[in-house]
């Protein structure tokens, strides 16, 4: 390639769809060990930077208190170089990627920091990361997350969903880091009335090459797949050329588009006699029937408090009908009753289909 042309090798893995092969000869500049280049770093930054204000959101709508999340810098780090520059002790809350995306990741807060937010999620000045400061935290942790899922599903044009947080205190050697390599990112947090921290979240490489890497496009029709062309292409310059392509002609070959008159539907169609025998396939299908009592709602420091013996009180009265759902629809209204020391319900009265229809609007 010294002359700047094409050698046939080279043809030939164009036109074979050889997205692999490598012209310069060196590996290009910023390339992490783990195949992620500094470009693509980058992006994934550009993304995260994305979820910033969402996840200060979140945290402060559990916390109570105004919260700065700053920019975040990523950068690509192996165990040894992260368990040199980590504090001694952190708090680690494990979230993976379940669906959308695949991979490991985690937060890591200092143990600062994580005293300062499980305080004042469970409305305490002075706390012990206990048991329950780490359910906090782990609820803490799910809230961040569900920021950069949001924001990393939108990149990949996927549901990207969790797993729920498990949240441990760890030295920095007991810390179970992906082996081969990972994208540590850092932001620095401010929270209002509390000394400014950094947390810290780690990215498994799998997880950020789903997110950064090329979207294949799907062919447009009438355009023949690069796998038929470069078929083509092969034959013809692997095998020779029966006719010379006049000059300035593409080899891309497209079909005329097959075009079709549109038939709509009739707005008002009849009912066909089959229909209300086909009914019949359904009645063996079995659908979830639940009974509520009545709900509430608590605060997350008022539910991790509780204990036994904790009275919750509802928003019905005493004596009033209970609902009756199937598939979380109210169908019916109902009294308790106690049948051969089993509780049951007495349908009282049946949710008209009107009203059935404004709780689906």
């Amino acid at each position: 390639m010294s002359d700047g042309s094409l050698s046939q090798d080279e043809i030939d893995a164009l036109l074979q769809g050889g997205g692999g092969f490598d012209f310069g000869g060196e590996e290009s500049a910023g390339q992490a060990p783990a195949g992620l280049s500094q470009e693509q770093q980058m992006a994934f930054a550009s993304k995260l930077s994305g979820a910033v204000s969402s996840q200060a959101s979140n945290l402060s709508g559990i916390i109570g208190k105004s919260v700065n999340i700053g920019k975040p810098e990523v950068e690509f780090m192996t165990r040894d170089g992260f368990v040199g520059t980590a504090p001694e002790q952190l708090v680690v809350t494990s979230i993976g990627f379940s669906e959308g995306i695949v991979g490991e990741h985690m937060y890591l807060m200092p143990v600062n920091l994580a005293t300062a937010i499980a305080g004042l999620m469970m409305g305490q000045e002075q706390i012990d990361l206990d048991e329950a400061a780490l359910s906090a935290l782990s609820e803490a942790g799910n809230t961040l997350a569900g920021a950069i899922a949001t924001t990393l599903g939108d990149a990949v044009r996927k549901t990207v969903m969790t797993s729920p947080g498990e949240t441990e205190i760890l030295s920095r050697d007991d810390i179970s880091l992906p082996g081969d390599g990972f994208l540590r990112v850092s932001y620095p947090v401010t929270i209002e009335g509390e000394k400014p921290s950094q947390l810290m979240e780690v990215f498994s490489i799998s997880a950020v090459s789903d997110v950064v890497k090329p979207q294949q496009a799907s062919p447009s029709p009438g355009v023949q797949p690069s796998s038929q062309m470069g078929a083509m292409g092969q034959g013809m310059m692997g095998g020779g050329m029966q006719q010379q392509m006049p000059q300035g002609m593409s080899m891309s070959y497209q079909q005329p588009p097959n075009v079709q008159s549109v038939q709509f539907p009739n707005l008002y169609p009849q009912a066909a006699a089959g229909d209300q025998g086909n009914i019949g396939l359904l009645m063996d299908v079995y659908m979830e029937m639940t009974v509520e009592l009545g709900r509430t709602k608590r605060l997350i420091r008022e539910i991790l408090g509780m204990g036994e013996g904790t009275i919750i009180e509802l928003d019905k009265l005493a004596g009033e009908p209970v609902d009756i759902l199937v598939n979380h629809k109210l169908i019916a209204k109902g009294e308790v009753v106690v049948i051969d020391e089993n509780f049951g319900v007495r349908v009282t009265e049946i949710v008209s289909p009107m009203e059935r229809m404004s709780d689906l609007t």
